[in-house]
């Protein structure tokens, strides 16, 4: 079932079809996105990953990310990457391109990265 919320962010990222690796401490998510909706969240390890980009930080830096009221420099991937929290690995184009899309897909993503 999807909510007006996931619409809002399908339709953002409508032209967006990629697959970007998430790296929380040791554990790693390839997420595969079609048409701005996330088709797949295959838990590592992986052998020989095939991704556009990385989005790598610590554990204890995503769950200051997806807290419920991040605290200041964990409220947004950039300040993140500013404060050397988030590293990007690949080819950024798509997600620079797509910044505003990332920032809202990252944020809904606790839920499916916690359930596994």
């Amino acid at each position: 079932m999807h909510t007006t919320n996931d619409d809002w962010l399908a339709h953002q990222g409508r032209w967006v079809n990629v697959t970007f690796l998430l790296r929380k401490g040791d554990a790693e998510y390839l997420v595969t996105l079609r048409d701005g909706r996330v088709q797949r969240i295959a838990p590592g390890p992986h052998v020989m990953p095939c991704w556009t980009f990385a989005l790598v930080a610590s554990d204890d830096a995503w769950e200051r990310f997806w807290a419920a009221e991040p605290q200041p420099r964990f409220h947004d991937l950039m300040a993140m990457v500013r404060f050397k929290a988030l590293r990007i690995e690949g080819d950024m184009t798509v997600f620079m391109r797509n910044l505003l899309y990332f920032k809202a897909l990252v944020k809904q993503l606790v839920g499916h990265i916690h359930a596994r």
